[in-house]
Order: structure tokens, then C-alpha cells, then sequence
């Protein structure tokens, strides 16, 4: 079901290295891209995650959907090496996330859910930052960057402030800082927010091509129809744990149903959404 940090001399950190510049990119890595066995997480006394796992293997696209609060943004957050005192196992590219957080950066793209942006730079500026971050030679950088701009439709504001940006524009910046040093894998929050619709075709377009040339993508939103569509597994998250994955055939067969939609509120307690529309609406009668 597919849709066919900067230091004040302004170099980037000497500690980021990338892979040959000019690789071909296809991963080179033996076993999936992300493993995670019997994740917990907790803050305080509340258990955020409860013995999550799922594998997402290479030249694939992998769905994290759930309710606001299920757990996905804590998920994210450990996969990018942002968040520890965790339980269990969590692997990217065979890198223990617990050990070595910053080799986890230097594989991934991460675009997230709200991210701050250097309004005083121009996105072309930007992207040389994350470059130079990568260890990207000025030559790659030029070419890259200015390429990912202009296929993104943002070739005419290269050099234009990003604080005169629009939302959508931005969330474009974003996704190009993330493919700019050509990842092994992406992972991607709510990656369409704010995006127009022709920039969204773009977007899934992007999404199955990159998972063609043999990338990973963990690929987390609330639209329903574009993970079914791109998808090529997807878990459901509910209450801190998963209450169910696998293809989206599969899904369907076990809950009886014909959309994800459909299954996404069978397995996590919903279907009374009409009732709690009209509540909403009669709170504000007089």
C-alpha cells in the first residue's frame, strides 16, 4: 500500500565524523538498522515505556503511531541518544544507544516534532552549519545544500533570513539539515506539519525513495492515510506499550477492519469520538 552545535569560530565539531564523502550510500551494516528489546522508561514513579520492542530492517519504512501521550516522543528521544536512564536494549546501526549516543548522531537524521531554528541565518547557512557539523567538504556542502533547497522548492530563499520564513519553509530547512550528510537512517517526527499539499506528495515521495536505496526510515504522525500508504510496517502504541505490529495487512486481518483509522481506534480504546464531539459543542451552549 505505498505511495509510488557550532563553535564561536563557526567550525563544526571535529568529533563528527562522517563516511567517505561521494559513498554511494547503500548501508553497509549487518542486522536491522534499529533494534529494540524490552525498553522501560521511567520518570519518577510513572512508567513512560514498558517493555517496548520492535526492529525496523533496512530498506524499509517503520510507523510509530499512538495517542497523544502514549510514549512515542520518549521513544524518539532514546533512538537519537537525547534521553537515558532507560531499561533494555536500543540499537541504531548496531550502535549500543546507552554507550555512544554521539556514534548514534552521526548515522542518523533527525527531523523533530518542534525544533528551533537560527533565525539570523539563511537556510543555505544553515545547512553549511550542519555540514561542517558532518564534516562535509565545503565543495559537498555547496552542492548538496543548494540542491536539497531548490528540489525542496526553497531555491529562490537560500540566502533569505530564516526568521522571514513560513512555517512550512522551515519544516522544509529541517528536512533538508537531515538528509544534507546522506544518513543511513532517518528518523522522522511529524514530519509533514505545516507543509503545503504539493510539498507533502514531495515528502512521501522522498520518504519510498529513500527507503529504496536501502535506508531505514522510523517514521512517527497522526495521519493515518500517509502511514498506511508508506508504510511498510507500523506498531501501535497505547499506554506505554505496543498493543500491536506488523504490515498493515496484518493489521487489518486482526482488528476486522478496512483503515487504519479504523484499527487505530479499535486497538487503542477509542470509538467514542462523536460523544466526546458533541460534548465539546455542548459546553458551549449558553
Amino acid at each position: 500500500r505505498r505511495d509510488p552545535g557550532l563553535r564561536p569560530d563557526g567550525r563544526g565539531d571535529p568529533r563528527a565524523v562522517s563516511k567517505p564523502e561521494g559513498a554511494s550510500g547503500e548501508a553497509t551494516t549487518h542486522g536491522p538498522a534499529i533494534e529494540v528489546a524490552g525498553l522501560i522508561k521511567r520518570f519518577d514513579t510513572a512508567t513512560v515505556l514498558n517493555e517496548v520492542s520492535f526492529t525496523v530492517e533496512h530498506g524499509t519504512v517503520f510507523g510509530y503511531i499512538g495517542p497523544n501521550g502514549a510514549g512515542k516522543s520518549t521513544t524518539v528521544k532514546i533512538l537519537v541518544g537525547m534521553l537515558q536512564g532507560f531499561l533494555g536494549t536500543v540499537r541504531v546501526e548496531g550502535i549500543d544507544v546507552r554507550d555512544d549516543p554521539l556514534g548514534v548522531k552521526r548515522v542518523i537524521g533527525y527531523v523533530p516534532e518542534n525544533a528551533a531554528l537560527y533565525d539570523s541565518l539563511s537556510p543555505f547557512e544553515y545547512l553549511s552549519y550542519v555540514g561542517r557539523l558532518h564534516s562535509l567538504s565545503e565543495d559537498v556542502i555547496e552542492q548538496r545544500g543548494l540542491g536539497l533547497l531548490e528540489s525542496l522548492e526553497l531555491g529562490p530563499r537560500a540566502h533569505d533570513r530564516i526568521s522571514t520564513l513560513s512555517k512550512g519553509m522551515r519544516q522544509k530547512v529541517l528536512l533538508a539539515s537531515a538528509l544534507i550528510h546522506d544518513p543511513r537512517i532517518l528518523i522522522l517526527d511529524e514530519p509533514l506539519s505545516g507543509l503545503d499539499v504539493r510539498s507533502m506528495i514531495i515528502v512521501k515521495e522522498l520518504i519510498r525513495g529513500f527507503a529504496d536505496r536501502g535506508r531505514a526510515i522510523f517514521y512517527c504522525s497522526h495521519v493515518m492515510d500517509v502511514v498506511e500508504r508508506v508504510c511498510d510496517r507500523i506498531a501501535i502504541l497505547s499506554g506505554g506499550s505496543i498493543v500491536a505490529q506488523g504490515t498493515f495487512e496484518e493489521l487489518a486481518t486482526r482488528a476486522a477492519e478496512s483503515s487504519l483509522e479504523q484499527i487505530f481506534r479499535k486497538l487503542t480504546g477509542g470509538g467514542d469520538e462523536q460523544q466526546k464531539a458533541s460534548g465539546i459543542l455542548a459546553a458551549l451552549d449558553p
